[in-house]
């Protein structure tokens, strides 16, 4: 049943995780490396990587006999550790530049956009909130995705290096916030 005040949720969430905003000075960098960057294929890409985690993530955690709730505070810690990099302007995750790929693809949809904090934080919502809603959380969130891609040079230009970092240091106290909720509520389960 779709729920607006949980499809809110599920967008404010993603969009702190994926941090998009936050990723700008990336996407420039890749841009000027590459020469462009393909926003409609980076979108796709990540679109159905998330969705399918959305539906199938669950299915191979049984593969390995992890439940939800043990995957939702791993997902917590690991949203814990992404909120406290953004927070600090420390790196606990290194991305290895040497994997090499479409600028589109490595780094951009993946590890970028659908990385392990999204795609974590994706299953970690399904304890909370319900698919459809969580559908459309995600689609929100790339069709934001996408126009961050397509203006990001403009963005940059607009926001400053300091507007680009105070909204950094925002939605990691947001996550910070997300992940203690997370690990509270599935550790009381």
């Amino acid at each position: 049943m779709l729920n607006f005040k949980e499809i809110a949720s599920v967008t404010l969430i993603l969009f702190s995780v994926i941090d998009i905003l936050g990723s700008i000075p990336v996407i420039i960098d890749q841009r000027k490396r590459n020469g462009t960057i393909e926003s409609g294929k980076a979108t796709l890409v990540a679109g159905v990587l998330m969705i399918l985690f959305l539906f199938f993530g669950e299915k191979i955690l049984n593969l390995f006999g992890i439940d939800v709730a043990s995957f939702a505070i791993a997902g917590g810690l690991i949203i814990f550790i992404i909120g406290l990099e953004m927070t600090l302007d420390r790196s606990f995750f290194k991305n290895d530049p040497s994997l090499g790929g479409s600028a589109s693809i490595v780094p951009l949809a993946f590890p970028l956009i659908a990385g392990a904090g999204s795609l974590t934080t994706i299953l970690s919502l399904k304890a909370i909130y319900g698919e459809m809603n969580i559908l459309i959380g995600i689609v929100v969130n790339l069709a934001f995705v996408f126009i961050v891609l397509k203006t990001s040079v403009k963005l940059e230009k607009i926001l400053g290096k300091g507007g680009v970092n105070i909204l950094r240091k925002v939605f990691g106290i947001i996550l910070l916030a997300l992940a203690i909720k997370l690990i509270k509520e599935n550790l009381l389960s």
